[in-house]
């Protein structure tokens, strides 16, 4: 079964930074796709970050030059690290990691992050 669990969520200022992880159970981060996605009250989810099993990695375009998507395959673990925070990143960040020979992904629960003004 594979489980993945976020952390590192919280209340941080404008222009703050945080750092999300996601520990992953029952598969290699390593083989597959992960990404970071986020929903903000009343929108729909988006792609925030994503990062290949070739390193390649993907940003939406608000995120370019303040986010980093990355994984330690040691630890089995993905992360984002947010950087110069704005209020508009306010969201339900959920962790997603992709196997693209099974046609099948999974979710974290989510971890909120608040950014005030």
């Amino acid at each position: 079964q594979v489980q993945l669990v976020e952390s590192g969520g919280g209340l941080v200022q404008a222009g703050g930074s945080l750092r999300l992880s996601c520990g992953v159970s029952g598969s290699i981060v390593s083989l597959n796709t992960m990404g970071w996605y986020r929903q903000a009250p009343g929108k729909q989810r988006e792609l925030v970050a994503q990062i290949f099993s070739n390193d390649i990695t993907n940003y939406a375009d608000s995120v370019k030059g303040r986010f980093t998507i990355s994984r330690d395959n040691a630890k089995n673990t993905g992360y984002l690290q947010m950087n110069s925070l704005k209020p508009e990143d306010t969201a339900v960040y959920y962790c997603n990691l992709y196997n693209f020979g099974i046609g099948r992904d999974y979710w974290g629960q989510g971890t909120q992050v608040t950014v005030s003004s």
